[in-house]
């Protein structure tokens, strides 16, 4: 017994040395931490249960078959632990081993964790470090891949999925995280792309670096494939702890409840004057959703892309909520493309897990013209329409200003199952602004007056009393109340209450066909 224990603890030792001294050393040059670094910042201490940790590959091609290359956990270290007092089942990718290549087995690994997650209905994070197939495996390593990305697939909406992109994600690798709920990315250290630089200049002769290609700014600000970026590694985690924070376990449970000693009756009376007297003049939407919320504390997702819609998470009363808000100071807060685009995913990531959706509306219309709808406005435009509408959660809305056209009815309209609309004393609910309206309206009587100019700002001014304003709204029963500002927190955490036990279903189907 003796001989086994010591060769127990020579092995279990072996395990823990990854690619040896002289790799991780490297990795620590590049700015990047070891795969159970990562582990042991990002888990609560002491919790981690390392599983499968002396597999080796099986390959026998091009030399891999030699002692040295049969590095025990082949590359990945895998296994559960707690964050936050709560359970997860984690995967991190060892660059020390092969580059993180993914092998027949370090795929299996990957495998055996999400299945084990799904089984036992708790998150699971993916810390992705890798440099993608391992070519002495070919087909193996490739069949590797889609067998991830079948579990991606059955995982989503089940349980959360989390990816870190903490160093090289390239080729196929990429579309792992792409299915995955949130995408996290550092910048400096982390990429992603389909083809690199080399295969990129070969086909279309351009120069270009990785970091231009595929680095954490511009996922994160041009292609939306980044929801979070961080200047390190340790931030990049405690973000990913920060997030699960607001997350269930799974999609038969409630997000967690976190008493605040934030008094749910607040009144801020400076919300009263934060909308500009001029409905052309912005101002941050994030203000006002940090003045309602509990602590005024305000987790944005895609921060930096279409930032015309502001998304992400907060409590109120100590329940989770998703945050949906148009943003004046971007563009006036209209809805274009990436908008919608955002919103909808957002919307159905909150629908999935059982996460209120609390929308912060001012907004002008869609954005004109012929890029937008060439490039699909339509289609995209319909996307964030289908998500509200397919929602079953509870919506609650607050009008702050402008609802206009169309884009009125697809921001969580009473139409659309809205269960609590509400609106401030100077909202605007209408076709469209006065200005516009009143010209459409009124043009022959404007045409026909001796003082044109006079005529129609009188006209305008009779159209707004008339109809710019929520009353009308209300007294059809699209807007249940109209409030003061000052009292959005203690009318929003009243109806969250009340709308807690809310039933509501979609038609049996196997799922739904959203617009393209």
């Amino acid at each position: 017994m003796k001989d086994a224990i010591a060769r127990l603890q020579e092995m279990r030792a072996k395990s823990l040395a990854g690619g040896g001294p002289a790799r991780i050393e490297a990795q620590h040059q590049k700015g990047k931490l070891t795969a159970r670094e990562r582990i042991d910042l990002l888990v609560d201490p002491g919790s981690f249960v390392e599983i499968d940790r002396f597999v080796v590959h099986r390959c026998r091609d091009f030399g891999m078959d030699a002692e040295s290359n049969k590095i025990l956990g082949d590359g990945v270290v895998c296994g559960s632990a707690k964050v936050g007092g709560r359970p997860v089942y984690l995967f991190s990718q060892d660059f020390t081993v092969f580059g993180g290549s993914l092998s027949e087995t370090h795929a299996a690994k990957i495998c055996k964790v999400m299945d084990l997650a799904l089984k036992m209905g708790v998150p699971v994070l993916g810390l992705n470090d890798s440099g993608g197939a391992r070519i002495q495996e070919g087909v193996v390593s490739l069949g590797g891949y889609a067998e991830i990305f079948l579990r991606n697939t059955l995982a989503s909406g089940v349980v959360p999925q989390i990816s870190a992109i903490l160093g090289p994600c390239a080729g196929g690798a990429v579309y792992s995280p792409a299915i995955t709920d949130f995408v996290l990315m550092v910048e400096g250290t982390s990429f992603m792309h389909i083809t690199g630089p080399d295969v990129v200049k070969t086909v279309t002769h351009e120069d270009v670096t990785s970091e231009e290609l595929g680095g954490a700014r511009v996922h994160a600000s041009k292609s939306g494939v980044a929801h979070f970026t961080s200047p390190d590694d340790a931030a990049c985690l405690m973000l990913v702890r920060e997030l699960l924070g607001y997350l269930p376990l799974n999609n038969t449970e409630d997000p967690p409840f976190c008493a605040t000693s934030d008094d749910p009756n607040r009144a801020d009376e400076q919300l009263d004057s934060i909308v500009p007297p001029s409905s052309d003049m912005p101002y941050d939407m994030r203000e006002v959703v940090k003045r309602v919320v509990d602590d005024g504390r305000f987790l944005e997702v895609h921060a930096a892309y279409a930032r015309n819609l502001i998304v992400g998470f907060a409590r109120l009363g100590g329940r989770v909520v998703g945050i949906v808000g148009n943003q004046p100071a971007w563009l006036a807060g209209v809805l274009d493309i990436h908008a919608s685009i955002k919103g909808a995913r957002f919307i159905r990531f909150c629908d999935c897990f059982n996460i209120p959706i609390v929308t912060f509306e001012d907004v002008p219309g869609f954005l004109p013209g012929k890029d937008q709808e060439h490039d699909g406005i339509i289609v995209h435009g319909a996307k964030l329409l289908y998500a509200y509408c397919e929602a079953t959660v509870p919506k609650l809305t607050v009008i702050t200003r402008k609802a206009y056209g169309g884009a009125y009815d697809v921001m969580s309209s009473k139409h659309i199952r809205g269960d609590v609309n509400l609106a401030w004393p100077g909202a605007e609910i209408a076709v469209m602004g006065a200005e516009g309206a009143a010209k459409i309206v009124f043009r022959k009587e404007i045409a026909a007056a001796k003082d044109q100019k006079a005529e129609e700002a009188r006209l305008v001014a009779a159209y707004k009393e008339r109809f710019n304003n929520p009353y009308l709204a209300a007294a059809h029963g699209y807007v249940d109340d109209v409030i003061l500002p000052r009292e959005t927190r203690a009318t929003l955490i009243r109806a969250l209450e009340l709308t807690s036990r809310k039933r509501e279903s979609n038609p049996p189907r196997k799922h739904g066909n959203i617009p393209l």
